[in-house]
């Protein structure tokens, strides 16, 4: 569905052009825009690479770890229907560690896995079960402490200051996990009612 409508918008915008003898500007607008999508990727690989090796540093050194097992009393509260020690609660805690730092490229394969793990203790495979619903809306609400993409795009278009954005999208992303959690609760009470 995006692809259509990233290609009806080119489209649109190349008619309308066409009809107001603007074509030249229009190519200037295509080049400089490849130019800047080029040199955004670039600098993008850089944070990842940075903050993706880190990431592992963390792992190694067993901070990951640590850090979820100090999360367990948080995630057996959200998800009570996984088995005490199983091997979702850690892939469930790396996907939040690197979401809550804004990693989330670094967090997609520990979610894959959470997910996949998740879905082995459903017992119906046509439905999520609520512990996957629970996963995927703070995944999807994506709590963060340091908004890591959005400080190196505004640095790449040169914002005098790119971390200003940490105070407003952490009280975004809490708003936002914080509604969602309180929904999923509301709903798994509602229907485990008789």
């Amino acid at each position: 569905m995006l692809n259509y409508i990233w290609g009806g918008m080119i489209v649109i915008g190349l008619v309308v052009g066409g009809i107001t003898g603007r074509m030249q500007e229009v190519t200037n607008a295509i080049i400089d825009s490849a130019k800047s999508a080029v040199t955004l990727c670039i600098t993008m690989l850089g944070v990842m690479s940075m903050w993706t090796g880190l990431m592992r540093i963390a792992e190694k050194a067993g901070l990951i770890e640590s850090l979820s097992n100090k999360m367990m009393p948080a995630l057996r509260w959200l998800f009570p229907e996984i088995p005490k020690n199983h091997v979702a609660f850690r892939h469930i805690a790396t996907n939040f560690i690197a979401n809550i730092l804004g990693l989330g490229w670094a967090a997609t394969p520990a979610g894959l896995k959470a997910m996949n793990e998740l879905q082995s203790l459903n017992r119906d495979s046509n439905t999520a079960s609520d512990s996957m619903c629970m996963f995927m809306i703070i995944n999807m609400s994506s709590l963060q402490l340091v908004t890591m993409n959005i400080i190196a795009f505004r640095s790449q278009y040169n914002s005098a200051n790119p971390s200003e954005i940490i105070g407003p999208g952490l009280i975004a992303t809490l708003g936002s996990t914080v509604a969602g959690v309180l929904a999923a609760l509301l709903l798994r009470k509602k229907r485990a009612r008789p």
